[in-house]
């Protein structure tokens, strides 16, 4: 009988990052001959799933003050969820538990059920809620690492979302899943990069329960990379992700006003708008909006490069495995585990969050003479489904 893998996620569509990885890597162990169940809560968006049925009921801390309580209670593990997820259990039975993105919306609770009933627990960390409250080590826009230490300095700088409440509850939801707590019922944190894996040694962790496994493309956009003619080549270059701050996309547009060649932004953000009014009279930047899978795989595929000038410590980002793996090259930040995954021969480095260095680092880029046919081969391989399904196996223990 084929071994059982229950994911879980807060929510079961395109959402961000950690949606399509997690619903990646469903499909990945279904196609390898594995029965694979879901967890997500209900919520409109979602896309049909033959476990919706077992869906923890939504919560909405934008709502009324009855739902705010209840999504409080949800981050403490309260309320109706432990039912929904026992019933899963009891009927799906998994051997493995595979947590993902899971604070507010559902809870750490999950992992400390699976546990005790005997299941594997792996968890596979998207960002860093396990050490800093609001997920972002930012205070102020600049990097910070207070609360691998100390969770009080979430309440003392109001770091979610600027608001005392929300501060507290974070707080509170790290004092309930402090590390002690989290370690006795995950058996693998996975950490998609090694800068990830090395923030929580810092922070704590037992190195033993960390591995270290990169984000890959699922098979079927990775086939249309394969197909993809690489070798026309059009004179611009292209940022593709969410227009906000810690992104770094204010400092590149700064560069790019003082650079006579086609900057074309796809997504859109926060800072869309502002962004569009300052720069429209630029004819050099064009914001193109959000974008759909193939015109992503188009706009990166006749790119020059393409940019990541994050100001946070991104972990692992699918918008760099992606470009690579259309033998696009990649200008990237020297921050997070972005560095990781660019070397000479496939893009260069600069000072995160530096307009000069990112500019200097962008007319290098436009004289070098890339291999692009290189680029797309060796990153097709290397984060290929193939490679990661071995890993994932040996780190479930199957």
């Amino acid at each position: 009988m084929a071994k059982r893998i229950l994911l879980v996620n807060k929510f079961y569509y395109n959402r961000g990052g950690d949606c399509i990885v997690a619903m990646n890597t469903e499909k990945l162990l279904q196609e390898s001959g594995y029965d694979v169940g879901f967890f997500a809560m209900k919520y409109p968006e979602n896309i049909s799933n033959r476990f919706s049925e077992y869906f923890a009921e939504e919560v909405n801390f934008a709502g009324g003050i009855a739902e705010k309580i209840q999504g409080f209670k949800r981050t403490l593990g309260m309320g109706n969820i432990k039912a929904s997820f026992n019933r899963i259990l009891d009927d799906f039975k998994p051997d493995v538990v595979h947590l993902n993105n899971i604070h507010s919306y559902l809870s750490p609770v999950l992992g400390k059920m699976a546990h005790k009933r005997g299941i594997r627990v792996v968890w596979t960390l998207h960002d860093y809620k396990l050490l800093c409250p609001s997920y972002s080590c930012l205070r102020d826009g600049k990097p910070c690492e207070l609360c691998y230490t100390n969770k009080d300095n979430v309440r003392k700088y109001r770091c979610m979302k600027g608001s005392q409440a929300a501060s507290f509850i974070a707080w509170l939801e790290a004092k309930k899943w402090n590390r002690q707590q989290l370690e006795k019922f995950t058996d693998v944190f996975i950490c998609p990069s090694k800068f990830m894996a090395s923030k929580m040694d810092q922070g704590g962790f037992n190195k033993s329960k960390l591995r270290v496994l990169c984000n890959f493309v699922d098979s079927e956009k990775l086939n249309q990379f394969k197909k993809n003619d690489i070798s026309c080549r059009e004179d611009y270059y292209c940022y593709v992700g969410r227009l906000s701050a810690e992104k770094g996309v204010e400092t590149l547009l700064k560069a790019a006003s003082k650079i006579s060649r086609e900057l074309r932004v796809a997504g859109d953000g926060p800072l869309a708008d502002r962004l569009k009014q300052e720069y429209q009279e630029n004819s050099h930047i064009q914001f193109l909006g959000r974008l759909n899978a193939q015109e992503v795989s188009n706009l990166l595929t006749h790119a020059r490069f393409s940019v990541m000038p994050s100001e946070c410590y991104d972990n692992n980002p699918l918008s760099v495995i992606e470009s690579l793996c259309s033998g696009t090259p990649v200008v990237g930040a020297n921050i997070g585990g972005i560095p990781e995954l660019i070397d000479p021969s496939n893009g260069i480095i600069f000072n995160a969050g530096s307009m000069p260095s990112l500019r200097s680092a962008i007319e290098q880029a436009f004289d070098k003479p890339w291999n692009h046919a290189n680029i797309k081969d060796e990153s097709i391989q290397r984060f290929s489904s193939e490679s990661h399904i071995k890993t994932l196996l040996d780190i479930y223990d199957l």
